[in-house]
């Protein structure tokens, strides 16, 4: 019986350099989330028919996204890897917004704050639609689960 989700995350702690509490924070919620409500569907097929659940493990190797996906066993399914450069503009404009954000909450006024979270929500829809899209064929994801993965994206991608 099919049970296309995820059941497990986990980001190589090696490829994250760095981050403050609101970046902690974001990676908690994100994983939460995915955790309680996703798709994920894989569109290979496995060994004996397997059709979930998936654990999943999120890495950047030479620039690019690495997706490793395992069954509830643990045992390893397959590595999809993902070109990057289409995501570095969309990354780029996130943390900006996010930097904003974060600044605002502690001196802007309700009305700037949301307005800085409605342009910070739409960058991440655009995001999540892009990365549909390169799943696209590999794996079916839906919207709220993009836009969870794409926040795990964006803290594999902290340098500072």
């Amino acid at each position: 019986m099919a049970d296309p989700r995820l059941i497990a995350i986990e980001l190589d702690e090696q490829t994250i350099l760095w981050r403050n509490a609101d970046i902690e924070q974001e990676r908690r919620i994100a994983i939460f989330d995915l955790l309680e409500e996703n798709r994920f569907e894989p569109q290979r097929a496995y060994p004996q028919g397997y059709a979930g659940p998936y654990r999943l493990k999120l890495s950047v190797e030479e620039g690019r996204l690495a997706i490793a996906i395992a069954g509830e066993d643990g045992q390893h399914l397959e590595t999809l890897i993902l070109a990057l450069g289409r995501f570095r503009r969309p990354i780029r404009d996130y943390f900006a917004i996010c930097d904003s954000y974060f600044q605002a909450v502690a001196k802007a006024t309700p009305q700037q704050i949301e307005t800085i979270d409605m342009a910070r929500r739409g960058i991440h829809n655009e995001a999540a639609e892009l990365l549909i899209e390169r799943l696209d064929g590999k794996i079916t994801v839906d919207f709220d689960t993009a836009r969870r993965l794409f926040t795990l994206i964006c803290v594999l991608h902290i340098r500072q």
